[in-house]
């Protein structure tokens, strides 16, 4: 007892003190050095209440060491310690019963940024330059969830992209840097053996899941060396407006948790090191991206090129955003101090604060038919320069929020525990005025969702495309277009695709097509059922002529019928593989495919 009464005399705590639970006290000199340091910062940070339930000495004992260990890990995992995430919590809870407004005193404008039309002289020359400069670039996935609100209970990266093929968003994403890699050395010329680095961020979730997605599939042909996972740690959760941190009700040695979002990124990327490895590998990009936008690769040459081009220390990808529509808006900000920033506002934030400031009208639709506020995408590209700077000084914390839902008007007490969340496109709020943050919008159809996609697009890329038909599948009214799928390999930019494309090529409404391989070229090609080509890297091989087979059909699947994967049940369809043409070419050399 004495050893550990003068640990706490060391730590300015006599032992007889009345700031010492008694139930604490009398399991003192079962305490290491390390677990009264912890129980200091507890005492002192008000949460006496975690001893008071506490057993006699030699009771319960391995759980009080675990209550511990949890504290430790609650406090090396976030920037500053628990007395920080405590204090924080004060603050942003007191303005929170306040009513406080985090916009007061700021007045929004349109900010500054790149507004690309899909296969325009500017938006190649954007490409072109985002393939050169890829090479400099890492990429970070924000995987920390399931898919449980989409009714599938597997990790989200392993559902299937599309339905063509069924390769999963994983896969995609990495058969799509490798392809930017290789695209990228082969402009660099010379001897340039770049690795595109991919870190992962999982969660408790998701972590091991992932793991064994990548190792079963040899890590979808990158070097393992090139992936990183980095786990996040949740955070302790707070049980009223004083901060006091919530006990799990199933059992008293344990602080109650919850995710803390996914602004951990930028901790976890500071706290590892890794982003100093990068900065000191000279890479120059670090491009973040969420676990199932299938499209994004799409738009990432472009805006990738947008980022070198304008030299954007931030830029972040957005897509035409119909006033009030459910998706936040990328706001200018100037407060009447002089600060100014340029985040993403939600929707239900953005139209009060314009008519507060201003415009009678709130958000409304200029003339072009859209917002001029663009969606935020929540895909952002960094320049890692003075990202690692600005972590350096911030320790990697970013700004946080609270959202308690409260039991009644007088915001006494809470329905249930609440705690800090942070979001990584708020990673803006604390940049100096001198930093360049942009963003870049691109249609819809191309960046973020298959709803807006047209006839004109495709014919720029010299193919005749049939308009779709309209399906119901779950319940919901779809626009059922051609299925048309191809490997990142075949082509990451518009000017590849028009490349490979010549002729009169056309494809009917109910035709699929799915290209596998590098050098796969169609020359009048005209499509009336299903294709399926694959061919391997030293494989030339020409498509055209007339295709037409019975193809694949479609067919509506019960959700709740449970004798079919949750993947396809939420799709609410699946292929009847009725007929197709499907060649495979395992050997180098010319050839020719005209039926």
């Amino acid at each position: 007892m004495t050893s550990t009464a003068d640990e706490f005399s060391k730590l300015n705590i006599t032992a007889d003190s009345d700031s010492i639970p008694p139930n604490l006290h009398k399991n003192l000199s079962h305490l290491s050095s390390q677990q009264v340091e912890l129980a200091k910062v507890l005492i002192e940070m008000g949460q006496t209440h975690l001893f008071q339930h506490w057993a006699e000495p030699g009771v319960d004992d391995d759980e009080k060491r675990a209550f511990f260990d949890q504290i430790a890990k609650l406090n090396s995992s976030y920037p500053g310690g628990l007395a920080a995430y405590i204090n924080t919590a004060r603050k942003l809870l007191a303005d929170s019963k306040a009513g406080k407004n985090p916009y007061d005193g700021f007045t929004p404008s349109v900010p500054s940024g790149e507004v690309l039309k899909y296969g325009d002289d500017n938006f190649v020359q954007f490409e072109e330059a985002g393939i050169k400069d890829a090479r400099k670039a890492a990429f970070v996935l924000v995987a920390g969830g399931l898919g449980e609100r989409l009714g599938y209970n597997g990790i989200k990266v392993a559902l299937p992209r599309e339905t063509t093929t069924g390769t999963c968003f994983l896969q995609h994403y990495i058969e799509s840097i490798l392809a930017l890699q290789e695209a990228s050395c082969s402009l660099a010329g010379g001897d340039c053996r770049a690795e595109i680095p991919l870190a992962i961020m999982t969660s408790d979730d998701t972590h091991l899941r992932t793991l064994e997605l990548l190792e079963k599939n040899s890590y979808f042909g990158m070097k393992p060396t090139q992936v990183k996972l980095l786990k996040q740690e949740k955070v302790a959760c707070l049980d009223d407006n004083e901060a006091h941190l919530a006990l799990d009700p199933r059992n008293k040695y344990r602080i109650q948790t919850k995710p803390h979002g996914h602004g951990d990124v930028h901790s976890l990327l500071y706290s590892s090191g890794l982003l100093k490895i990068w900065h000191d590998a000279g890479l120059r990009w670090v491009l973040f991206f969420q676990d199932t936008n299938g499209l994004l690769f799409k738009a990432i040459p472009a805006a990738l090129g947008v980022s070198t081009t304008k030299q954007y220390h931030v830029n972040s990808l957005a897509v035409p955003r119909k006033a009030k529509e459910a998706i936040g808006g990328i706001t200018k900000l100037t407060h009447q101090d002089g600060r100014t920033m340029v985040i993403n506002v939600e929707y239900n934030q953005l139209d009060p604060l314009l008519r507060a400031s201003g415009y009678p009208d709130g958000d409304v639709n200029s003339e072009t038919g859209y917002s001029p506020f663009p969606g935020n995408i929540n895909q952002l590209i960094f320049e890692i320069g003075p990202y690692l700077e600005e972590l350096t000084r911030t320790g990697g914390a970013i700004s946080e929020f609270v959202n308690p839902k409260y039991k009644d008007a007088t915001k006494t007490t809470f329905k249930s525990s609440t705690r800090l969340e942070c979001m990584m496109q708020d990673y803006p709020k604390t940049l100096p005025p001198t930093a360049r943050v942009g963003f870049t919008v691109m249609d819809a159809w191309l960046a973020y969702a298959p709803v807006k996609n047209n006839p004109e697009d495709a014919a720029k890329a010299g193919v005749k495309v049939d308009d779709p038909v309209i399906q119901v599948f779950n319940g919901q009214e779809v626009e059922v277009w051609s299925r048309v799928v191809w490997k990142p390999k075949w082509a990451l930019t518009f000017s590849e695709v028009k490349r490979k494309v010549s002729g009169n090529c056309s494809i009917s409404q109910r035709s699929t097509m799915a290209i596998k391989g590098s050098n796969i070229a169609l020359e009048d090609l005209s499509l009336d059922g299903a294709l399926i080509v694959e061919a391997v890297d030293g494989a030339e091989v020409k498509v055209g002529g007339p295709v037409q087979n019975k193809g694949w059909t479609i067919e509506n699947v019960d959700y709740k019928d449970t004798s079919i994967p949750e993947e396809i049940r939420i799709r609410g369809f699946k292929f009847n593989k009725v007929e197709q043409l499907e060649k495979t070419y395992t050997e180098p050399g010319k050839y020719s495919l005209k039926p």
